[in-house]
C-alpha cells in the first residue's frame, strides 16, 4: 500500500454577509483573516486558526456562480435560512471554555450547549450568521 501525503488546505462554507462572517469568524471563533477578495457582498474570505497556517475555511458568496439558475439559488437560499445546506465541525481540548467565550460574542446563535452525546464524545453547536451549523467537539 502506497501512504500519499495529503492535507487538508481548505473547506468552503457559503456567505450571505460578509461584516456578519467576519464578526463571527474573526471575533467570536478567534480565527485570522488570511484573505478578503472583492467588495460588497461578493467577497472571498479566507479564514483559519492561528496555529493552523496551512488550514484554511474559505466564505463565498454561494450564487456568484454564473451558472447557477434562479431556482438553483432559491434552494440554497432556502436551505441555508434552515441550515440544511452547509456545516463544518471545529475542535478544541476545552469545549466548555471555548463555548463561554464564544456564546459570550455579539449576535453569535446557540444551537446546543456542551452535551456529552451519546457516542462519548463532548460538543456544542452554534450557527453562523449565514445558517451554517458549526459543531464543536472536545478532543483530547
Amino acid at each position: 500500500m502506497t501512504v500519499v501525503d495529503i492535507t487538508i488546505h481548505a473547506g468552503f462554507l457559503p456567505h450571505t454577509d460578509p461584516e456578519a462572517s467576519l464578526a463571527f469568524y474573526r471575533d467570536a471563533l478567534g480565527f485570522e483573516v488570511r484573505q478578503d477578495v472583492g467588495q460588497g457582498t461578493m467577497r472571498w474570505i479566507t479564514v483559519g486558526p492561528p496555529n493552523q497556517p496551512d488550514t484554511a475555511i474559505v466564505l463565498y458568496p454561494p450564487t456568484a456562480d454564473p451558472g447557477i439558475t434562479e431556482d438553483e439559488q432559491r434552494t440554497i437560499a432556502e436551505m441555508m435560512a434552515k441550515g440544511t445546506f452547509a456545516g463544518i465541525m471545529l475542535a478544541t481540548p476545552d469545549v466548555d471554555a471555548a463555548f463561554e467565550r464564544i456564546q459570550a460574542a455579539e449576535g453569535v446563535e446557540v444551537m446546543q450547549e456542551p452535551t456529552d452525546q451519546d457516542w462519548g464524545m463532548r460538543d456544542c453547536a452554534f450557527r453562523d450568521p449565514a445558517g451554517n451549523t458549526v459543531r464543536l467537539q472536545q478532543i483530547s
